[in-house]
């Protein structure tokens, strides 16, 4: 099927996989918006420059426009190839970035508008962390009350809001 859009794809987090929540919540989203989606599955890859390959290589096949949608990990990873290639946006939840071990991976300036959100209870990766890197990219924030995972009801709700004016804010490209 051909979107008039173009595809947003969807990375997962480390403990997550493609068919997660908030995956399984936007979808409709995305689809209602207009675009095909698409979700990668990097289940067994614990490597993040195997995840940043694999997405890569998947951007690299597309001939429409790409928006990257990613939580934890998966955003990490949607940022890096965001940094490497001109894709036409990124959504990135709960971003592991700026995490002892993972250095090597942080991306630098990303070559498209970023929408990032956070929890600010979150366990795994600090909100500083998130809110840094919009600093960096000079994207857009939102902090949410919940933690990593921003499973709860309020914070699921917030995301479908945000990710709605996301793909809003990208009827025109």
């Amino acid at each position: 099927m051909d979107s008039k859009r173009g595809i947003v794809c969807f990375s997962h987090g480390q403990e997550s996989g493609p068919d997660g929540t908030k995956i399984r919540m936007l979808t409709p989203l995305a689809e209602q918006a207009g675009w095909r989606v698409e979700s990668l599955d990097y289940r067994g890859i614990d490597d993040p420059a195997e995840r940043i390959d694999k997405l890569f290589a998947w951007c690299m096949q597309q001939t429409t426009p790409v928006l990257l949608v990613g939580s934890s990990m998966g955003a990490a990873v949607s940022a890096a190839v965001a940094h490497r290639i001109a894709v036409t946006g990124v959504f990135l939840i709960a971003t592991a970035i700026y995490v002892p071990g993972y250095e090597a991976f942080n991306p630098l300036p990303l070559r498209c508008q970023a929408t990032l959100v956070h929890g600010w209870r979150d366990e795994v990766v600090p909100y500083r962390n998130g809110l840094r890197f919009a600093l960096e990219c000079q994207g857009r924030f939102t902090l949410l009350a919940g933690d990593h995972g921003l499973g709860d009801a309020e914070s699921l709700e917030r995301l479908q809001v945000l990710f709605q004016q996301f793909l809003v804010s990208h009827e025109k490209d």
